[in-house]
């Protein structure tokens, strides 16, 4: 080796903006020996612009979430509430005796039935109309998305009444269609003298303002399922059956979950629609956890009762939002 090459060989000169001792290696990013990324100017500011949406949240929710759990260990009732007193103490009492009453276990059992049935028909009808659209022309299918935009928003109240009036014994479309089948004697059939046909009707209702949400959001998802994989599906002779299995489903399947999980967290919660389609007076055979806690708290008077029940529903839903935060945060992802 020459002189000239072991010179071209060497480092490069220094120049003015690099000084002596503080030579550039690879991977360096911020300043010498501390190995992190230097702090950028303004780093903060998203912080302080969330900070009262923060605020705001904590005053709206954590603080009566607070109260509510303060609450359900004492035993608050119509005096202290009017005099101010403060309630005595009465530690897991209340929980003691929820826990051991067996209304609160039937009244459980009956919300985790109709909260099964909802979601399943519900996501089971959601996935079919998806599915439907994807094979419609684009004229019909927004005509289709513009109707379904139109029930999602149409207000619970005016939803209520519909609904109301379709299983009217006396004037009802639903008994006047079933009568020209089954005969005039099924004119002035009372839908809730039975629970079990009464919670048809309302369930009807939860599904209808839920399968909205669930049509759109699954056929957003379905626009996402690669085109080729589908059609290399059908050429190595694939039916449809097998193409949703296998190329359709593994897609669409984190937004089904997370989908689901949000419908079983609003459906275990139903309360406007028992509420306003039993006139305000919900018989007691057609409590939920959510109306249940309702009837303690104000009906009966005890307060911190109707907290510890509700208190109950949070944790026993809180494992239910804990997944649907975990599938959140996995959004996206194929398995």
């Amino acid at each position: 080796m020459t002189a000239a090459d072991t010179k071209a060989a060497g480092p490069p000169p220094r120049t003015a903006d690099a000084p002596e001792g503080d030579v550039p290696t690879k991977g360096t990013k911020g300043p010498r020996g501390t190995g992190r990324p230097p702090r950028k100017k303004g780093a903060s500011l998203p912080y302080l612009l969330i900070l009262p949406a923060i605020v705001a949240l904590a005053a709206v929710y954590a603080y009566p979430l607070v109260k509510t759990v303060i609450m359900s260990f004492q035993d608050m009732g119509r005096r202290e509430l009017w005099t101010g007193e403060s309630p005595p103490w009465v530690g897991f009492d209340q929980f003691t005796n929820i826990l051991g009453d067996a209304e609160f276990w039937q009244v459980t059992v009956r919300t985790v039935v109709f909260m099964v049935v909802c979601v399943a028909l519900t996501m089971a009808i959601g996935l079919l109309i998806s599915l439907l659209m994807m094979r419609l022309s684009t004229w019909v299918r927004l005509t289709l998305t513009t109707a379904l935009i139109a029930a999602w928003s149409m207000p619970l109240l005016v939803a209520s009444s519909i609904f109301r009036w379709l299983a009217d014994s006396d004037y009802g479309l639903v008994n006047t269609l079933i009568a020209k089948v089954a005969g005039d004697d099924f004119l002035g059939h009372n839908w809730f003298l039975d629970p079990l046909q009464g919670f048809s009707i309302i369930a009807a209702l939860v599904i209808w303002g839920a399968v909205p949400f669930v049509v759109i959001t699954l056929y957003a998802a379905l626009t996402q399922v690669p085109g080729e994989l589908t059609e290399a599906a059908q050429l190595d002779g694939a039916n449809a059956l097998g193409v949703f299995r296998f190329v359709t489903w593994p897609v669409i399947k984190p937004v089904f979950v997370m989908v689901t999980t949000l419908s079983v967290i609003w459906d275990f919660n139903v309360f406007g629609q028992i509420w306003l389609l039993r006139g305000n007076k919900p018989e007691p055979d057609y409590e939920t956890l959510g109306l249940y806690s309702f009837s303690k708290a104000f009906t009966s008077t005890s307060f911190s009762q109707g907290t510890a029940i509700a208190l109950i529903t949070v944790l026993m839903l809180s494992g239910v939002a804990v997944y649907y935060l975990r599938q959140l945060m996995k959004t996206g992802e194929v398995e």
